[in-house]
C-alpha cells in the first residue's frame, strides 16, 4: 500500500494531479485546496496517500496534510458518504473547518460542497461529534487547534450564549468558536452576559 509520494508534479488536472517518482506518473485524487498547495508544474511535491484498492480500480487520494488525510477517512465513516463526498468537503472546507462544525453541530458549511445535501450534512454532524477527539489524539502534534473542542457538557450558560450570537445573525460554527474561546478565557468567573460579550469581542477580532 502507498502511504506517501515524493516526486516532480507533471500535471493538474481537474480533481487530480499526476506526480512523476522515479519516470513513474501516479495520478492521484486530490481536494482543490490540495491541488492549490501543490504549488506550479515542475516542482518537488510531497503528499500523504490513501489508497483505496477494489475489484475493478486502485485509487490513490493525496493530501497535503495528516490532518487533511484523517478528516478524509473519518467523513468516510459515515453512511452515504464516499470518497467523492469527502474530496468535495475537503475542497471548500480546510480540516480545522470542519471540525468547527462538527462540534458547533452546524450543517451549514458541509452543505457548501458539491453533492451535499441538508439531510447528508445533518447525518455526519450528528455521528462525528464523538469521534473528533479520537481523531485529534491519533494526529497528536499534527491535530488542528479545534479537533477536540466541544461545548462544556451540560453547560447551558455556554449553550445559551452560542443561541444569543446566532439570534444576532452569527453563524452557528462561528459562534461557537467565539464562545469557547470566551468560556477558556474567563473560566470559572464566566457568566451568560461575560460570555456573549467576551464572544463579540472575538467576532470582531
Amino acid at each position: 500500500m502507498i502511504a506517501r509520494l515524493r516526486g516532480i508534479l507533471a500535471a493538474i488536472e481537474s480533481g487530480s494531479a499526476v506526480i512523476d517518482v522515479g519516470g513513474v506518473g501516479y495520478l492521484v485524487f486530490c481536494s482543490a485546496k490540495t491541488l492549490t498547495a501543490l504549488g506550479a508544474i515542475g516542482g518537488t511535491v510531497s503528499v500523504q496517500v490513501e489508497t483505496h484498492v477494489r475489484e475493478d480500480h486502485i485509487h490513490l487520494f493525496g493530501f497535503a496534510s495528516p490532518a487533511e488525510k484523517a478528516v478524509f477517512k473519518m467523513l468516510q465513516t459515515v453512511q452515504g458518504v464516499g470518497a467523492k463526498h469527502a474530496l468535495s468537503i475537503l475542497s471548500v472546507l480546510a480540516p480545522d473547518e470542519i471540525f468547527n462544525a462538527i462540534a458547533a453541530q452546524d450543517r451549514v458549511p458541509l452543505t457548501r460542497a458539491d453533492g451535499v445535501g441538508p439531510k447528508l450534512a445533518t447525518r455526519m454532524v450528528n455521528e462525528l461529534k464523538d469521534k473528533t477527539a479520537n481523531v485529534a489524539l491519533g494526529l497528536g502534534a499534527d491535530a488542528p487547534a479545534s479537533a477536540a473542542a466541544s461545548v462544556l457538557p451540560g453547560d447551558d450558560m455556554v449553550s445559551d450564549a452560542i443561541s444569543a450570537l446566532v439570534n444576532l445573525g452569527y453563524g452557528r460554527t462561528e459562534a461557537h468558536g467565539a464562545v469557547q474561546v470566551a468560556a477558556k478565557a474567563l473560566g470559572e468567573a464566566r457568566s451568560l452576559d461575560k460570555l456573549i460579550t467576551l464572544g463579540l469581542k472575538e467576532l470582531a477580532a
